[in-house]
């Protein structure tokens, strides 16, 4: 790292500045095909966004045209987003422009500032909107490779980007397919028989039933060690999230077992997301469920599987929100969600159905778990890379 020089970011700018946003009270300000930035328009590169300005906007406020190439970075509300302008643009205040000069590359600055983004956040001012003025952005202290090191570092970490944004991009293909393939094969056909949620549960040695409420159980019966106990937080889509758990002992784990969850049994929170039902894998077996959940134990009747998707479909989702109690917030009970109407196909046709739509989802998992994996390789790359740690030349060789 010899070769590497520590200097002011703003010894390397041509340009730096705050974004400005003209009055709205003129019409005349906007929509006139000059790009605005604001902050949800702030992606990789920035190739347009969701408004515009017009030339009489631009020139009544701060806002200034940028070039093309130049790094936009976030610096008001939201801080440390950053992006690549690749059309000329304007931001509006609180979005800075930061033009390179000859001695750092555009590419790189932009993965050197995402690696500052808990520094930027941290150096942030101001008692009720905290941000970071250029002044500031210019006497931040980096250290920098050779032009052509920084270019090669910017190659290496455009690779990683690419293959998580093609990653993505399979993810969001196989969702609409999902979608596409509920919406036919869980259209209820005549053969079907409807009964109540309840009474089909139950007619299969199944039952819908609430978790312990809060007597039996307290945040200071929690253990370090134990078993899990899962809560309104812990319900992801269709699946039980296992990120911050809380443990209880073996003696609360024996006064509480028959709130245990076996694979295969559906759980609904029973207050805020209630339409939305998680299914209890092998993972999750003999672990608890809170006083705010309901569980689903589905007997003989059903495939479990088949009727997770089920209940987690469209018609049921809105039939649960439809017929829910609570003005303010959302409610549900054993007694409503048992009367739910549930479509009910043959045994194997519910297998059929649900094995169907259960291959898609292993493959959006599978492909969840690559895209996890990519952004640690290139989490661990930054850190690297940007310090001098490794070295890109011997990284490409």
């Amino acid at each position: 790292m010899h070769d590497w020089q520590q200097i002011l970011l703003g010894d390397v700018l041509l340009d730096i500045a705050d974004g400005g946003t003209p009055s709205r009270l003129d019409p005349n300000n906007f929509n006139g095909g000059i790009p605005w930035v604001v902050i949800d328009d702030i992606k990789h590169e920035i190739w347009e966004t969701k408004e515009t300005l017009s030339k009489k906007g631009l020139s009544s406020s701060s806002a200034k045209l940028w070039p093309v190439d130049t790094v936009i970075l976030s610096t008001g509300a939201t801080i440390g987003e950053v992006g690549v302008a690749k059309v000329p643009l304007a931001t509006k205040q609180g979005i800075s422009g930061l033009v390179c000069n000859r001695r750092i590359n555009h590419r790189f600055l932009y993965y050197k500032l995402q690696s500052l983004k808990n520094y930027l956040n941290s150096i942030a001012q101001g008692s009720t909107i905290r941000e970071v003025r250029p002044p500031i952005i210019k006497r931040i202290e980096i250290d920098l490779p050779t032009i052509q090191e920084q270019i090669g570092i910017a190659k290496v970490l455009e690779v990683m980007d690419d293959a998580i944004k093609q990653t993505e991009a399979l993810i969001r293909k196989y969702q609409h397919i999902k979608q596409g393939l509920m919406q036919d094969l869980l259209k209820v056909k005549e053969s079907w028989t409807i009964l109540p949620l309840g009474i089909a549960c139950k007619k299969g040695g199944g039952s819908v039933q609430t978790g312990p409420f809060g007597s039996q159980l307290h945040s200071s019966d929690y253990k370090d060690e134990g078993i899990p106990i899962i809560t309104v937080e812990h319900l992801g889509d269709n699946e039980i999230i296992h990120k911050n758990l809380p443990l209880v002992g073996k003696e609360d784990y024996r006064r509480l077992s028959k709130y245990k969850i076996i694979t295969g049994d559906l759980v609904f929170s029973r207050v805020g997301a209630i339409d939305r039902c998680a299914y209890v894998s092998e993972n999750e077996n003999g672990w608890l469920f809170s006083g705010r959940l309901l569980r689903v134990r589905p007997g003989s009747s059903f495939d479990s599987r088949f009727l997770s998707y089920l209940l987690n479909h469209y018609p049921s989702r809105l039939w649960i929100l439809n017929n829910s109690v609570g003005s303010t917030m959302k409610c549900l009970n054993t007694t409503i969600l048992s009367e739910l109407p549930i479509p009910i196909p043959s045994m194997t046709e519910q297998k059929e159905i649900g094995e169907k739509i259960s291959s898609i989802d292993r493959l959006i998992q599978d492909l969840v778990q690559e895209m996890e994996k990519l952004t640690l390789i290139k989490q661990g790359l930054m850190q690297d890379l940007l310090t001098g740690k490794v070295r890109v030349n011997a990284l490409l060789e």
